[in-house]
């Protein structure tokens, strides 16, 4: 008798948080054929409950302009919160390391949109090692 057994290798935890619902949604879809485990939400309100609600993630992508709490709050308030998690910064905006520097928000990066999937992926896999997932 032949007997597989499946071992579940670890998957990095990504939390999207933009108000471009199709852009959203678009990436969440990108990420989870690559093998990420992926929430999504639609404003930094929402990534806040996600959060308080005990939602686990290894890393948030961050859209820097949206209505209510921009990029830059969500990313302060994560580090406050969850100082383990890694945040990405992404805008059609540009913003230099410098800027990103002088922001104080201990996000680990900034990714101009637009972007391809596979330069985002390969970033996240650079920046977010497997040994940080659960």
């Amino acid at each position: 008798m032949l007997c597989v057994v499946a071992m579940a290798s670890p998957r990095t935890r990504v939390l999207i948080v933009d108000d471009e619902d199709n852009h959203r949604r678009t990436l969440a879809i990108g990420l989870r054929l690559e093998a990420f485990d992926v929430q999504e939400a639609r404003d930094g309100e929402a990534a806040i409950e996600l959060c308080e609600s005990g939602a686990d993630f290894d890393v948030a992508i961050v859209d820097l302009m949206m209505p209510g709490i921009n990029g830059l709050d969500l990313a302060r308030r994560l580090r406050t919160r969850r100082p383990d998690v890694r945040v990405v910064l992404t805008s059609a905006y540009h913003l230099s390391e410098r800027q990103l520097e002088r922001a104080d928000v201990g996000a680990i990066g900034f990714v101009p949109k637009p972007y391809h999937l596979d330069e985002l992926v390969a970033f996240l896999r650079a920046k977010v090692p497997v040994s940080a997932c659960a």
